[in-house]
């Protein structure tokens, strides 16, 4: 079995333009995605990552960044992003992927290999970390299941909400939620870019924990700074997480 992390990747969005170029550290040009990318790196169990690119002229600048890293790029539709995940996975002939927002720099990546392991072992379509802050979770998924949700679903099935079908058709796939610590299960706490005020606390978590590309992220500390620096952390709680990314 081979899992690749596909990232999509794309600079539009009508709250805070390229999100995953924006710099967690300004002084030494970190951006979120380079940071994700070295975090991503570190796991063993993943055997590629793969940045699934849209189409659209403005977002070349992100085969370069793929080149900056030594990884593969794919380039797809910008409205179809189940389709970038699915040819990501296959340039890399992956039976599995790991999905991670691109605006997501903190993921909880400590029982990636109990996770995957399990999701091998018993043949699991869809497998996810329960009730971690919001950007803090991965999802692995079949490459089958993401080709079914693609064939079967519709439109709406293929943007960046790509796991909704499954979700909708529970009965046709084999899902598995796991649980994290209950010191982690913090829905008080945000940890993904989407407004401004995110990326605030992204980069004071950044600089106040001297995070660095070359050490994996400790995600417990994160935590903790946040509960011992509670105006830090209200700078972006307060935000509504709108359409949930996991489908509980």
């Amino acid at each position: 079995m081979k899992l690749a992390a596909v990232l999509a990747c794309r600079n539009q969005s009508s709250r805070l333009y390229a999100k995953p170029l924006q710099n967690l550290d300004v002084k030494n040009s970190v951006s979120i995605l380079d940071y994700m990318v070295t975090q991503l790196k570190k796991y063993s169990e993943i055997n590629d990552i793969v940045l699934a690119i849209s189409k659209n002229e403005e977002n070349s600048i992100y085969t370069k960044v793929a080149d900056s890293h030594s990884i593969p790029s794919v380039i797809g539709d910008d409205n179809d992003v189940l389709a970038r995940l699915i040819k990501g996975a296959e340039s890399v002939k992956a039976d599995h992927v790991l999905r991670v927002t691109t605006e997501s720099p903190y993921t909880y990546m400590d029982n990636l290999s109990e996770i995957y392991k399990y999701h091998c072992d018993n043949n699991i379509d869809y497998s996810v970390t329960k009730g971690l802050p919001d950007g803090a979770y991965f999802e692995i998924i079949s490459l089958s299941a993401l080709k079914k949700s693609w064939n079967q679903g519709s439109g709406k099935h293929r943007s960046e909400l790509c796991t909704l079908y499954i979700f909708e058709n529970k009965e046709k796939f084999k899902l598995k939620q796991h649980n994290v610590p209950k010191i982690l299960q913090r829905n008080d706490i945000r940890l993904t870019v989407d407004w401004p005020e995110d990326l605030i606390v992204m980069r004071q978590v950044y600089e106040a924990l001297k995070l660095s590309p070359d050490v994996t992220l400790n995600f417990h500390a994160v935590i903790k700074y946040l509960d011992e620096n509670p105006k830090i952390n209200a700078i972006n709680n307060w935000i509504d997480s709108g359409i949930g990314r996991v489908w509980y």
